[in-house]
Formats: C-alpha cells, structure tokens, sequence
C-alpha cells in the first residue's frame, strides 16, 4: 500500500510496524502539511463486525487520552473496506531498538523512562484503559529521549495453548505477559504493572526475565517460575530498585502494587535514593535527587556568609511583596480559594468546543492531567480559555498556574456572568511551567477566567495542568 493516498490526503510512505491484526504506516498529511502514522486493519479483518468494532473503539478511547506521554489520536475513518486511524508521528526509535542498540540501561535512566510509562498508563487507568500490551517495541523515544506510550490496542483475551484470542489471531510476543494473562483470566490494571515491571527489568538487565523459544514455553514460564532476582543479574541495582522490580512482577496480582500510580510513587522514590549518581547517557526526565546530606567537613563561615546574604535578599523580597505592580498594597499570603473547572471559552472560535469535557482536570489536584486548547495551525484570534468557578464572588489575590507546555502567553480574566463578558484583572506575560498571576481587581468576582492570547512557538496547543488561588 506503500504509495496510496487515504481519504485523499494521508500519502502513505513506510512501513514502520506490522502486528497480527494491523499495520503502521509512517504518511505524508497533505492536508496540513505534516507527517503522520496510520494504523490501518487488516483487510482480513474489515468483514468482521466484532473485530471493526473493537478497532473504532480503540480509536475513540485513546482519544480522549490527552497526556504528553501517550501517543495521541489525530483522526479515524474507513478508506473502502479498509478501517484506520491515525496518529501523531514521533520520529526517533521505540524502547527495545534503544536496548537491543545500547544493552542494558543506566539505572537512573531506566528509571526515568519506567517513570513516564508508568505515568501515563496510570492517566489511562483513571480514564477507564487498560493497555494489556505494554512492552519496549510500544514506547516510542521523541527527540528528547521522552517516552510516549503508544498501541493502546483491542482488548484481548488469550488462549495459552495456542498464543491465539479467541478469535484465533497471534497475540503476538509474550515476553511481557501478566500470569493472569497467560492463563486467559482478568486483565486489569494490575496486569499492566506486571508488564511494566518485565520492561524495567529488561532495561536494567539487558534481556527479557523469561526467554524462550515458542509463545507457549515463555508464557507457561510467566504462569509458574519465579522471576529471577535482578541482583543476581547485576550488582550494582540498588536494594530499593530490585524490591520494587520484584514487587511489580509477584504471581499473584494481590501482591503487586495497588495501582499504577503508586508503582511510580515508588520508582520516583528510588530515584531518589541517596548514591544514585546521573548516568553519562542519561536525560534528567524528572527532577534529580536531592543532594545528599554526607558531604565534607568544611568551613562553616561560607554558610554564615550565604545565610546572611538570603536573610537580605529575603527582606527585599517581602518589601517588593507588599505592592502589585500598580502601586496599591497586595497580600503577600491570602487564604486558599477553591476553584472549579466549568467551561472552555471561546467568543470568537467557530462553534468548537475547545474541550469542555476536559476543564475540570484544570482543578482536580493532579498535575499530570491538563485541559487542552484545540490544535492550531494558525492562532488568528484574540484568545481562548478556560472558566473557572470560584463558587461565589471572591476577592481573589493571586492565581497560581502550572503547564506542561510552558511559553504560551496569558492573562486573567474575571466577571459575575458564566457567559461573560470577562475583564482583565492581571497583566499578560509568558507562562513558565509554574507562574504566578497577581490580581489587581479589588471586586468580588464568581468567575475567573485563564486567558490564552498566544501559543508557545512552534506549538499548535496549550494546556493548563492545574490552576490554584489566593484570597486577601
């Protein structure tokens, strides 16, 4: 198919993936100019109504995923018999070319890598999604050296004397399969830290725990034999990290830990771990360790100098705090305001919806989730943004934001109407990943509007992960 245009605009270009019941194809968006991947089913299966089904689903599941760590759905649609979907192209290798490339990983960044996977199939957890597919050869590598969780996949339920579903296709490697999987019993999110487990031995030793030679050899090994110890394998894994390793990959799915979530939890905490030095191949994914509190005895008088010096510059800081940029007095503290995501807004769109499904992951105390703006191949008009309800008139202070797409340009907005109309009640300026917004408007207000005036360059999204306030 190499050649064929789809729905008269994706030019399919490469092969860069084959499974047993789809192919992907790396693709030429001629509409917008942009490369693309496309997963297309397989003819064979385009009769079947369960299978074609099962395939729309995937797409219309995965696209209400919206994590910078998960591949994210573009389009669906059904070139004659032919059903696909397609996808953002993330152009670097996926985890198992990385690890049959370089061997086996330094830890720190096996952990970093383990830590965003891990992220992001928590953030599916949550949305209802289990991956029960989760190996190297789906993780894809940005060029940063991000992991992006891709191949959500059609639910599945294995027959282990044969390496079939049941509706007789090759489930394909079993490197990574849960015991229960393995067995044809309940797949749930358990199952997925199993797997998860598989890949970070794998990326800490080198090699898969359970090789072998047929589907069924491999599978039966995940149902009854122990994992061997990654101690064994390499001595220099810290303590905390086997434990972990070994928790993750118990028979007993009881045993494991409860969620994704706190599987992560405990990867961030080992990488906190003190004696876990930076790896020369290393790219600091999440934020490096504290230092350690073991250092050499040393003059104490640099100390006296430098606490000094922060105890003035602390003194100036307060004295700036005690005005906002007009002049008049600001609350340099201010007593939390909870605010709720209600509504995107968007006067001057065309009749989209700019996500308003997504809006209250602005306030839901979880970092990792965000409220997205509509993609953009031209940002031409005023602003867009999102409402939030302070649940009666505040006086609000201060408006703290966080972002995972951080260089975008935005103010605050306020009003009594939740339809508007919304006046400024900050000034405007670059949003980091974390920024303050000091509010001068002295009138209680019930709404407060994030108000995106410009994307980040060479963006065509914004996202806002949470959004907390001050009152006077």
């Amino acid at each position: 198919m190499v050649g064929e245009t789809i729905a008269e605009r994706y030019r399919l270009e490469e092969v860069v993936g084959h499974g047993g019941m789809s192919s992907v194809y790396r693709a030429y968006d001629t509409l917008l100019e942009r490369q693309v991947a496309i997963k297309i089913l397989h003819g064979r299966y385009s009769g079947d109504a369960e299978f074609v089904e099962r395939f729309k689903r995937e797409a219309r599941s995965v696209a209400q995923l919206q994590h910078p760590s998960i591949v994210t759905v573009i389009d669906r649609g059904q070139e004659g018999d032919s059903q696909y979907i397609v996808f953002e192209y993330v152009a670097g290798e996926n985890l198992k070319e990385l690890v049959v490339r370089k061997g086996r990983l330094g830890v720190r960044r096996a952990l970093e890598l383990a830590i965003e996977i891990a992220h992001a199939l928590a953030f599916a957890h949550e949305h209802g999604l289990v991956h029960r597919d989760v190996k190297p050869q789906n993780v894809l590598l940005n060029g940063d050296g991000g992991a992006k969780v891709t191949d959500f996949g059609i639910a599945r339920v294995l027959d282990v004397e044969s390496g079939m579903t049941q509706t007789g296709t090759v489930l394909g490697s079993s490197s990574y399969i849960a015991p229960e999987q393995a067995s044809g019993g309940p797949v749930d999110a358990k199952s997925d830290v199993y797997s998860l487990g598989v890949v970070l031995y794998e990326l800490l030793a080198g090699e898969v725990p359970f090789p072998g030679e047929s589907f069924v050899a491999v599978a039966l090994k995940h149902v009854h034999e122990p994992a061997p110890s990654l101690h064994d394998v390499r001595g220099d894994v810290p303590p905390r990290v086997v434990a972990a390793v070994d928790r993750a990959l118990a028979k007993d799915p009881d045993e494991r830990f409860p969620t994704m979530s706190a599987f992560a939890d405990e990867l961030e905490a080992c990488l906190r771990e003190p004696g876990l030095e930076a790896d020369a191949d290393a790219t600091l994914l999440v934020p490096p360790r504290p230092p350690s509190t073991s250092r050499p005895a040393r003059s104490v008088w640099p100390v006296i100098i430098t606490l000094v010096a922060m105890i003035a510059i602390g003194a100036i800081v307060a004295g700036l705090l005690k005005f906002r940029g007009d002049g008049t007095p600001a609350q340099a503290n201010g007593r939390p305001i909870a605010l709720s995501g209600v509504t995107s807004y968007d006067p001057y769109g065309d009749n989209k919806t700019e996500h308003s499904d997504q809006v209250q992951l602005a306030t839901d105390r979880n970092q990792s989730t965000f409220w997205s703006t509509e993609q953009y191949q031209s940002f031409d008009k005023p602003g867009v943004g999102i409402v939030l309800d302070a649940g009666n008139p505040v006086v609000v202070s201060s408006i703290r934001l966080r972002t995972d797409t951080p260089g975008y340009t935005a103010e605050i907005r306020a009003g009594n109407n939740l339809a508007g109309p919304f006046t400024p009640v900050s000034g405007s300026g670059t949003v980091a990943a974390v920024t303050t917004f000091e509010l001068h408007g002295n009138e209680p207000m019930e709404y407060y509007v994030v108000w995106v005036t410009k994307l980040a360059a060479g963006s065509d999204v914004a996202h806002v992960n949470e959004v907390t306030a001050l009152g006077s």
